[in-house]
């Protein structure tokens, strides 16, 4: 088996001895090829590559974002429709190298990276996979594909502002998410919501502050503890969404308390909007809203449509 490693050298929580210690490890088990990301696009660019090169096996040693443009890169290589050919194309391994890990851990892999090595040469030496629907967003003339979610506003927000924080040098630690969240919130407009929601078969829905579109649950972690504001949604089936009309103080913390943690009951409250296993809908916001993929900002839009694309990816896990 043949396998292409993409290792991020920034990534939060790996060093140089243990990134050493698990390309040893996988290049024990497989023909392996590593190659380090340079610049914001790189690992798209390179699995774009693999099919070509004769490639298995894709790997990822990195955050989110680095498998994000991975995956990226394997379905964009690719002609025709995704169901039919995800067991063609490089299957995908994901090494936790991040500050949150969501894909990772949604699939089930344990936030050590080295533990999570464990497992994944176990799935390679018994050649152990799992095919995975993912997400597709279309703004602006553009597409892109997601792993675990989207989202527009306020939690978008958020992630702009701690990516402005990486900017000067400091890590994307779960802390600083809280932090920078709560002191984000006192300046956030709870007073003028933009968005409005629709979609074929899907209800209008209008007065939207801040909306979550999910691949799978759970959303996000803080620290150890899950969040799950939509604990339905799943690689299985198709995408799930839940929208805040009111983020007053009484509204969010109503919300907070009955996301925070593994559970699989919906949050109720006259002021969600809520979708489960939907093929495609699109939010409009009256006014550029900020706009994230996969914890990854990508500007302010005005209209996105999301996609869900079933039996997109094999992963070995």
């Amino acid at each position: 088996m043949r396998a292409m490693l993409l290792v991020n050298p920034m990534a939060t929580t790996t060093n140089h001895r243990t990134r050493d210690v698990l390309i040893r490890a996988l290049g024990a088990t497989v023909d392996l090829s590593v190659e380090e990301t340079a610049y914001r696009g790189h690992a798209a660019h390179l699995a774009s590559t693999a099919h070509a090169s004769g490639f298995d096996v894709v790997a990822v040693l990195g955050g989110d974002g680095t498998i994000n443009e991975t995956v990226n890169g394997l379905l964009d290589a690719e002609d025709g429709k995704i169901g039919e050919v995800a067991a063609d194309r490089p299957a995908l391994l994901v090494i936790p190298g991040g500050s949150a890990n969501v894909f990772a851990r949604a699939l089930g892999l344990p936030n050590d990276p080295v533990e999570a090595a464990g497992m994944v040469l176990e799935a390679v030496s018994q050649d152990r996979r799992r095919t995975v629907g993912l997400g597709q967003a279309v703004w602006n003339g553009e597409s892109r594909y997601f792993t675990f979610c989207s989202g527009l506003g306020y939690d978008a927000e958020v992630i702009r502002a701690v990516e402005g924080l990486r900017g000067t040098g400091l890590k994307a630690t779960p802390a600083r998410y809280v932090n920078t969240a709560l002191r984000h919130y006192l300046s956030t407009d709870k007073r003028h919501a933009p968005m409005s929601l629709e979609g074929p078969g899907v209800p209008l829905a209008e007065g939207i502050f801040m909306a979550i579109v999910s691949n799978t649950s759970p959303w996000t972690y803080v620290g150890s503890r899950p969040v799950c504001p939509t604990p339905w949604a799943s690689f299985e089936t198709g995408l799930d969404l839940l929208g805040l009309r009111r983020i007053g103080v009484p509204a969010m913390t109503h919300v907070l308390s009955q996301i925070i943690g593994l559970r699989d009951t919906l949050p109720t409250g006259r002021h969600l909007v809520q979708l489960h296993d939907e093929k495609e809908f699109t939010l409009l916001a009256e006014r550029p809203v900020a706009f994230q993929l996969d914890g990854d900002y990508l500007g302010e839009v005005e209209r996105a449509t999301f996609r869900s694309i079933p039996n997109a990816l094999q992963v070995l896990v």
